[in-house]
């Protein structure tokens, strides 16, 4: 007999604590990730000490900013468990590292690196870039950054911008020449302008593109990537080494290299186009691109001595227009891998393409400040939206507008290699609302307002003054829940995106329903299953209301009324509300509320019928329901 008692106990406990667990989840998905760590607790107290629970409970601490708890469960839950997914894992290096642990954090990075050899966010990291690539592949929330393929890009490639005199240079495979290029069976590159026209709003428009007509610059072969000085009278461009006849030349392997040449501006045509000295007829040399003071050429090569496959070099430009001797920028830039397409923007610094540092695939866009100070810092992968999966390059910037372009093969594109422009403003947004009372528009003040993630995590709180106001300084493209809660209020929340560049400031106000009103506790109705008497997840989940104004109110006294609708028996439906009042007790006593605080639970029936719907009365579904409710009573003890 005792073991079939403790059996039963078991099987009880374990289902107490399976719908503890079950309430806590929906507190937890609707951001109350305090009255769940409360309920979670609860469970392991039973003694559920499951992966799903331990590890809700770092979450939940976790999204609340508290490290501590959040390590603490997170290491409950990897000693309790194998195989924890590495999200959390993840999640418990970064609490480590956020009390100050960094020695045990290094440990489990270590543990997660060997794990997950195969994840690509573990390539080329240390410990403190834990998250390095979803911050590449996120958006940069202080800045709105709009990209638009332009409308004169072609099927072939068109990529390499430079913008000159409202004049825009690009390379372009879009020729009608019958040769083709039998790497990817598209014509040769030719150098294309187009002229750009600033409208009234700043948005660009476009002209017609054509082929630069000068004698001497297009040919028969490649011309790309092209730089001019900033008096206008020099352009450097890329082109197939070719001899006197345009013809191409090849080194003893049968290879052809680019070289780069010199343009000069006379009676408004290019000509007396040449070669630059510096060119190698065994190696390729190409992608010019100047310093502000116009000093310095740097440019791209495979000659000898290099680190990797092509590296970028700088040259000095003499005043008598001779050259100095080409020096490699060094391996803070270069490496094993390609360094492509350099570009020194107005305030000096540089920008390439390389798929050598850490990128997201393919050759990414790169930044580094290694020509203002002659510093060996690390290059800086700029991200999305200017790099992808693909290959991203031919970055352009002009520093006072923040206005540029970059070219890629990304497949959204209209053809090989497009040219994107971009414009980048601040983003300053902000989420602004009021606190009301629901249906009575009443200002509430001493409303709690949160700001939470779309991660779940509670990142700001604010308290409503006597203006029922909030505010909140938010990032762009993001979504944020805003959740407004206060004593004896029935919650609020509602979910904005930050995504538009000209709505600086979202309104989003709240609307909070008084759980109190005259002499009841008003909650939402509470729903059985047919025929059944227990109390059901969402059932518990509105009982919490009743819960909290209690636990506010700890003299408060109720009484609880159950009704049924008309379907059924008269006294079966009479004995089947009771229990359902009695069963709603039970759960606020098993909530730790005094049983002297609760007078009496008691099922009326059918004998209270809002509606027609009495027996023998065809009705609705819903007016059924209106039928089948609760009332919790407040009692006055002192008319008593």
């Amino acid at each position: 007999m005792k073991i079939k008692i403790l059996a039963l106990v078991i099987i009880l406990s374990s289902s107490f604590s399976f719908a503890q667990t079950k309430l806590a989840d929906k507190f937890f998905e609707n951001y109350g990730y305090v009255k769940a760590i409360e309920l979670y607790e609860k469970a392991v107290e039973k003694g559920d000490k499951s992966e799903h629970v331990l590890t809700r409970l770092g979450d939940a601490y976790y999204n609340n900013s508290n490290s501590a708890k959040a390590a603490y469960w997170y290491n409950e839950a990897l000693t309790e468990h194998d195989n924890i997914e590495a999200e959390y894992i993840y999640k418990y290096i970064q609490s480590l590292r956020s009390v100050g642990k960094y020695e045990e954090a290094d440990v489990w990075f270590r543990k997660l690196s060997d794990a997950q050899q195969g994840d690509s966010r573990l390539k080329g990291y240390n410990p403190d870039e834990i998250d390095i690539f979803d911050k590449l592949t996120s958006k940069n929330n202080d800045v709105i950054v709009t990209v638009e393929n332009l409308p004169f890009n072609t099927e072939n490639s068109d990529f390499g911008s430079y913008l000159f005199n409202k004049t825009l240079y690009f390379a372009s495979a879009s020729s009608d020449n019958n040769k083709v290029y039998n790497w990817n069976k598209e014509p040769f590159l030719d150098i294309y302008q187009v002229n750009v026209t600033t409208e009234d709003n700043g948005t660009e428009s476009y002209g017609s593109p054509s082929e630069i007509t000068a004698k001497g610059i297009n040919s028969d072969y490649h011309e790309a990537s092209i730089a001019i000085t900033n008096d206008g009278q020099t352009m450097y461009l890329t082109r197939d080494n070719t001899n006197k006849r345009n013809r191409l030349k090849y080194d003893d392997k049968g290879t052809t290299h680019l070289q780069i040449y010199k343009a000069t501006l006379i009676n408004d045509q290019w000509s007396e186009v040449e070669e630059l000295p510096f060119n190698d007829n065994l190696s390729s040399t190409g992608h010019p691109t100047l310093s502000p003071d116009n000093k310095i050429l740097y440019f791209v090569s495979d000659r000898e001595g290099g680190f990797g496959q092509t590296d970028i070099y700088s040259v000095e430009i003499n005043e008598d227009d001779t050259y100095g001797i080409p020096e490699n920028l060094g391996p803070n830039i270069n490496t094993e891998g390609r360094e492509m397409f350099p570009f020194v923007s107005d305030d000096n610094t540089l920008y390439f393409s390389s798929d050598g540092h850490l990128n997201l695939g393919l050759l990414d866009i790169f930044k580094s400040d290694i020509l203002k100070a002659d510093i060996a810092s690390d290059p800086i992968n700029i991200g999305a939206p200017f790099n992808s999966g693909y290959d991203d390059f031919a970055y352009f910037i002009e520093n006072e507008t923040q206005k540029g372009y970059f070219s890629s093969n990304r497949p959204e594109g209209k053809g090989g290699d497009d040219i994107y422009s971009y414009t980048i403003t601040e983003c300053n947004q902000q989420i602004t609302g009021v606190a009301k009372e629901d249906r009575t528009d009443i200002i509430l003040a001493g409303v709690t307002v949160q700001l939470i993630d779309e991660t779940g995590k509670i990142i700001e709180e604010v308290l409503t003054k006597e203006d029922g106001a909030y505010l909140f300084d938010v990032e762009c493209n993001k979504t944020y829940t805003v959740l407004g809660s206060k004593p004896d209020y029935k919650e609020d929340k509602g979910v904005l995106i930050t995504n538009s560049e000209n709505e600086k400031v979202h309104t989003l106000d709240l609307t909070l329903r008084p759980l109190i009103k005259d002499d009841q506790i008003v909650i939402n109705p509470i729903f059985f299953d047919f025929d059944k008497s227990n109390i059901r997840t969402d059932a518990e989940y509105e009982l919490e209301n009743i819960v909290d104004v209690m636990r506010k109110h700890p003299e408060m006294v109720i009484k609880i009324e159950s009704h049924t609708d008309s379907r059924g028996r008269d006294k079966y439906n009479l004995k089947l509300s009771d229990k359902r009042a009695k069963s709603t007790r039970e759960y606020l006593l098993s909530r730790e509320i005094n049983p002297k605080r609760i007078e009496s639970a008691i099922g009326f029936g059918e004998t209270q019928l809002l509606n027609k719907c009495s027996n023998g009365i065809k009705c609705s579904e819903e007016e059924h329901q209106l039928n089948r409710r609760s009332y919790f009573y407040i009692i006055d003890k002192t008319k008593e």
